[in-house]
């Protein structure tokens, strides 16, 4: 699946006037609907928009995890997916994908498989999750600034932390959906 544009550019969220940062606003099939600013869309409208996750596994089974930074809104110092980001307006989903990888890791030599997708929806918001995965020996490289640190787990750690208020909630949900098609690429 991928994102799918009208052919002028979405109406605005009344909400919006004079925001820089943009979101597409979309149905669950992808077909963009209108634009949004990332507040908007984490303000409790429960608009839905697109988010890309990258999981990353080794050959050895280990996944890489990102650990969030000190300075998010929502669940800093928790552990999450190895990647994770908004898609912006215009973007489509390996665009995003990639810029965030490159941001968050300074990964960008990978073939990301996609997964699945799925709809999450918490207090404050409801995102389009677009799943993808990378295997290999990778050399990966945290900024620092949204991500604090990352390191590679091993499955039975993952489980074990999974309720412990360890790792996000998106997380953990995500890789109980996924753990199967995940381990299937080794």
């Amino acid at each position: 699946m991928d994102l799918v544009y009208p052919v002028n550019l979405a109406p605005l969220s009344p909400l919006n006037k004079g925001v820089r940062e943009m979101l597409p606003i979309v149905e669950p099939n992808g077909a963009v609907v209108a634009r949004a600013s990332r507040s908007s869309c984490h303000s409790g409208t429960k608009l839905l928009h697109p988010v890309v996750h990258l999981h990353i596994i080794d050959r050895f089974g280990r996944i890489y995890l990102q650990r969030r930074s000190a300075r998010k809104s929502l669940f800093p110092l928790y552990w999450d997916t190895a990647v994770g980001g908004h898609v912006g307006y215009g973007e489509y989903l390996r665009e995003a994908l990639f810029r965030e990888s490159g941001e968050e890791l300074g990964f960008y030599d990978f073939n990301p498989m996609p997964l699945r997708t799925y709809v999450w929806e918490s207090e404050t918001e409801r995102e389009l999750v677009n799943v993808f995965a990378a295997v290999g020996n990778f050399e990966l490289h945290p900024d620092g600034d949204e991500v604090s640190e990352g390191r590679w787990w091993e499955a039975d750690e993952i489980d074990k932390a999974i309720g412990t208020n360890v790792l996000t909630p998106n997380f953990e949900y995500e890789f109980k959906m996924i753990r199967q098609s995940l381990f299937s690429l080794l």
